[in-house]
């Protein structure tokens, strides 16, 4: 039987790149932990694409 927990496996992706409509997406997976951060998780990370440091949103 699987473990129930509040840690719940997240994806990244790229606001910058999204708006700027260039082809191609740039996306993190991650971990949260649900009870401490219940909101969207939003960090900077690398951008591969656009080659600097962005910010990343959660999605779905």
């Amino acid at each position: 039987m699987a473990k129930k927990g509040n840690r719940v496996q997240v994806i990244l992706e790229c606001t910058e790149h999204k708006a700027s409509g260039q082809p191609g997406t740039s996306r993190y997976v991650t971990k949260k932990n649900r009870k401490n951060t219940p909101e969207r998780l939003e960090l900077k990370k690398f951008n591969s694409i656009l080659k600097r440091i962005t910010v990343h949103r959660e999605i779905k």
